[in-house]
């Protein structure tokens, strides 16, 4: 039976934040991306050394990964990264999903999840910088209300998060039990398989 957290993905999937010792899952997840999606990832071609090194940096302070996995593996990831101080209260957001798994709506629940996180934690602006021709994150950008303005070929979404009420810091909380419970079945079922 699935979970009401996750009934808009696909079967089998769930969505779930990233935790300490899962940067490897995050760095593998990056380096199967296809050509374009890697392009449209990163704004341009980058070498898997740059990936690699941008990967280790996902436990960095502030830095909050959701990602979608299908039977413990990571298969999409929605980055939300403070740009600068996190007295700034401005974030941007950056997503990853494998080709497999894009056009069926795990986009939108990735950054449904983002919002959530930037909204408990103050912060006022996030930010969404795509390529002019990504019309998917476009996309994603206005259906969640995003001003769009377009800056030397590329396309940046603004939205604005909402301040943290007790009932978003508690829908957060449960997402996150609901994770670590997940995430302890995917490592039980790794060790099953492997045994």
């Amino acid at each position: 039976m699935k979970s009401t957290l996750n009934d808009a993905l696909p079967d089998e999937g769930a969505i779930r934040k990233l935790w300490l010792g899962e940067t490897d899952a995050y760095r593998d997840h990056l380096l199967r991306l296809d050509p374009e999606s890697r392009h449209r990832r990163f704004s341009g071609a980058v070498a898997d050394e740059v990936v690699i090194r941008h990967a280790a940096t996902a436990t960095g302070v502030g830095v909050v990964v959701h990602g979608f996995f299908v039977g413990g593996h990571l298969r999409g990831a929605a980055e939300l990264r403070p740009t600068s101080s996190l007295l700034k209260r401005e974030a941007e957001v950056a997503f990853s999903i494998e080709k497999p798994w894009q056009s069926h709506g795990v986009g939108s629940e990735l950054l449904r999840r983002t919002l959530l996180t930037a909204r408990n934690r103050g912060i006022t602006a996030l930010h969404m910088n795509c390529l002019a021709d990504n019309r998917r994150m476009q996309q994603l950008a206005r259906k969640f209300d995003a001003d769009l303005s377009f800056d030397f070929g590329s396309v940046v979404g603004e939205v604005d998060a909402p301040r943290s009420t007790p009932l978003s810091l508690m829908r957060e909380a449960m997402a996150d039990a609901y994770g670590v419970g997940q995430a302890m079945l995917d490592a039980q079922s790794r060790m099953l398989r492997a045994a």
